[in-house]
């Protein structure tokens, strides 16, 4: 840097403890250095709300070990603002202004998000500070994930209460005294209520919908140890019936596989839809099959069934990308048929297990259901697609279309259980 080398590759920045090695580290014509960072994901985070031709947010993970650099490059001399570079898998160069608002609400800036992130950081790698387990659905990948989740069923934690969060249990904690999910039974909510009026600290951010979910949660939980359902649900009574799913990757935005398990007068059979190129026109080529498959089907004689906004996110995106293959008409008209079916709305508005997480592989294995994969996750099958990219391996392959079948006929497990409880409400 100080013979001013116009491109540096992981250039290694240390000072007192921080360490980083940033991709690529450009000199700038005031003879400064900006760190830019390749990935192989967007470089910005986008969502089904965002409007055609909008950025998108950047984001957080990438910011704070962007702002890493940023920081070692100042304390060295070599910078004096806090501009940084992520190289996307686009090709495209994305700019983040750290000392930006995080949001139009969020008025911190990613470069005080940054310093409080270092500062956990160092307080836990000193051991000043110590929290308990929870179990959440961001900690599936993680290693300790067993471990967690041993210790919150063992002591009976809160979070082990479907969509109870480690910021609401360690609320309840202080605020209740309330340490068990079963001690949530005895709960008086007419009364906190009152408390809650008094003072507005009181159970700040939990009202009274939030504690009788709970309650109710808890109670299968604890008591009831069967599902149940508010309300008689009734699936349409059609010829054909469609069990839907995906494999994508979001890194890249390319979606290789659309996968179908279907039923039709006592008959299965699984149909894939399968990319086998990491190009623009076999993710074309598979999804306008799946269409014509739809296509081919008897006029509302049919339904489909998915789980989670997913796939309708995911298929909003590739009309417009490949609007010649189905119009934005058309799509959204297809999803607001009645026939075609969100189950996860269904079970989360009208129906609660006595489980932790209310993920259709939760759901599925509580109704018998086993994935002939013995490590199933939509993470591993990237990872298998990417390889089979490489090797053109058909094992790989296969084990991804076992994967996805199986995901497809966990659906019609859950869609057929939701079923047999509906008929005894």
């Amino acid at each position: 840097m100080q013979r001013k080398i116009p491109l540096i590759y992981q250039g290694v920045l240390y000072d007192d403890g921080l360490l980083g090695i940033p991709d690529i580290l450009r000199l700038l014509p005031d003879g400064s250095y900006i760190p830019v960072d390749i990935k192989s994901g967007m470089g910005y985070e986008r969502s089904d709300k965002d409007e055609e031709g909008e950025e998108g947010k950047p984001k957080k993970h990438y910011a704070v070990q962007l702002a890493l650099y940023v920081e070692l490059l100042q304390r060295h001399g070599f910078k004096n603002d806090f501009r940084a570079l992520i190289f996307d898998i686009h090709g495209n160069e994305v700019e983040y202004h750290l000392d930006q608002p995080m949001g139009v609400r969020n008025k911190m800036t990613f470069w005080e998000f940054y310093q409080q992130t270092k500062e956990a950081v160092r307080i836990l790698r000193k051991n000043e500070l110590q929290n308990k387990p929870a179990l959440a659905g961001c900690c599936k990948l993680c290693p300790w994930y067993k471990s967690c989740k041993k210790w919150c069923v063992k002591t009976d934690d809160l979070t082990t209460i479907f969509y109870v969060g480690r910021k609401v249990r360690d609320t309840i904690n202080e605020d209740l005294g309330i340490k068990k999910a079963s001690d949530l039974l005895s709960l008086n909510i007419q009364e906190i209520l009152s408390t809650k009026v008094k003072d507005k600290n009181y159970l700040k951010g939990i009202g009274e919908k939030t504690l009788k979910k709970m309650t109710i949660r808890a109670k299968i939980l604890s008591e009831t140890k069967q599902p149940i359902v508010h309300d008689r649900i009734c699936f349409p009574d059609v010829s054909w019936e469609l069990f839907f799913d995906i494999e994508d990757d979001p890194t890249q935005e390319f979606v290789y596989m659309h996968g179908v398990y279907e039923r039709h007068e006592g008959k299965e059979r699984y149909i894939h839809f399968t990319a086998k190129e990491n190009t623009a026109t076999a993710e074309k080529e598979a999804w306008a099959d799946f269409w014509e498959y739809i296509n081919q089907l008897p006029t509302n004689d049919f339904a489909v069934y998915y789980y989670s906004h997913h796939e309708k996110t995911t298929y909003r995106r590739l009309q417009k990308e490949y609007p010649d293959v189905i119009d934005a008409e058309a799509l959204e008209v297809f999803f607001e048929n009645p026939n075609v079916i969100d189950l996860y709305k269904i079970v989360l508005s009208n129906t609660d297990w006595p489980v932790s997480s209310y993920s259709l592989k939760e759901l599925a294995v509580y109704l018998g259901f086993k994935w002939r994969d013995e490590t199933p996750s939509g993470a591993l099958s990237i990872q298998w697609f990417n390889e089979y990219l490489k090797t053109k391996d058909a094992k790989q392959l296969e084990r991804i279309l076992l994967y996805n079948e199986d995901d497809c006929k966990a659906t019609m497990v859950l869609k057929d259980g939701i079923e047999k409880i509906s008929s005894s409400f």
